[in-house]
């Protein structure tokens, strides 16, 4: 396995970011293939793992027509942070695309019970 050099390992991580706001830029600005190919790269290094960008690259999927990968991403977040209902909605939304309306139910369930656990515990601690 090869070692970076502190300079290496500073730059690759200048790239990671960079890839991440490139990927951010264009997704405000609605550029969705523009926004999975920056967030692709930042994903890919593999230096840090984001459910956000999971979360943006599975609504960028959805907005291209991709359902497939959309759902993986969602997945992924999920993996990431078990506990964020986000990553079920995503889920479910390209559960829906796919037609696995059984699937879509179980998921929205889950967000909406995760989603009401966070609003208890917010509450409690007010």
């Amino acid at each position: 396995m090869m070692q970076l050099s502190f300079q290496e390992w500073t730059q690759q991580m200048r790239d990671t970011l960079e890839a991440r706001k490139r990927g951010d830029q264009a997704f405000r600005e609605k550029e969705f293939k523009a926004a999975i190919d920056f967030y692709s790269l930042f994903i890919d290094v593999g230096m840090m793992i984001s459910p956000t960008v999971l979360a943006r690259q599975s609504l960028c999927h959805l907005m291209c027509d991709q359902p497939d990968a959309a759902l993986r991403d969602a997945m992924q977040a999920q993996i990431v942070h078990a506990d964020w209902p986000t990553a079920f909605y995503m889920q479910s939304v390209a559960l829906g695309k796919l037609n696995m309306h059984q699937d879509v139910l179980d998921m929205l369930n889950e967000a909406a019970g995760l989603d009401e656990k966070r609003q208890k515990s917010e509450r409690r601690g007010s």
